[in-house]
């Protein structure tokens, strides 16, 4: 295993924004997951990849779901919008995830950034040179790279798709190849 960590967002990567239920103040209860991304998240855990999820999102959204699914265990580190005070694609919530896990900078082409969001996930991760996969799940945000910051190296559109895709990726990086 070459993969240093995978790092996730949240919303239309792991929970379904549409069906979302939030409180007063805007925080999420619950949420139903993408399909196939429970037991997607379980077997990159089993497999010994640290998981981190790297997210715009409230402290108790991120929370709620993932501990109402068993989820919020599998997960290594957390860098929370709300609680860093920046936002994708600033690289200070990427770094804060990164240096809780160790990662050295000539380390972070051996990090994965999963997300739906062109200019927030994938540009962030690009810049600090981490593989960027864009999970093209719905059409909710734009799907066309506003430059060539926003080009993912590589595009998923399930969570079946995304763990052939880390597989792949692994065994590239064992074998010397990027």
């Amino acid at each position: 295993m070459r993969i240093k960590a995978i790092f996730f967002d949240l919303g239309d990567t792991i929970m379904v924004e549409a069906s979302e239920v939030k409180d007063e103040a805007g925080t999420t209860l619950a949420a139903d997951l993408i399909p196939g991304i429970e037991a997607a998240l379980r077997k990159l855990k089993v497999r010994g990849f640290p998981l981190g999820l790297v997210a715009d999102t409230r402290q108790g959204t991120y929370q709620n779901v993932l501990r109402r699914h068993g989820l919020y265990d599998l997960f290594d580190v957390f860098a929370i919008s709300d609680e860093l005070g920046v936002e994708k694609p600033a690289p200070g919530i990427f770094s804060a995830a990164l240096d809780a896990l160790g990662v050295e900078p000539g380390d972070y082409d051996k990090v994965l950034m999963v997300g739906n969001n062109l200019r927030r996930d994938v540009r962030g991760a690009n810049a600090l040179g981490m593989v960027s996969i864009w999970f093209h799940w719905n059409d909710r945000y734009p799907t066309q790279p506003a430059d060539a910051m926003e080009e993912p190296a590589f595009v998923v559109h399930s969570a079946e798709e995304l763990l052939q895709r880390v597989e792949l990726i692994d065994q590239d990086l064992s074998e010397g190849r990027n």
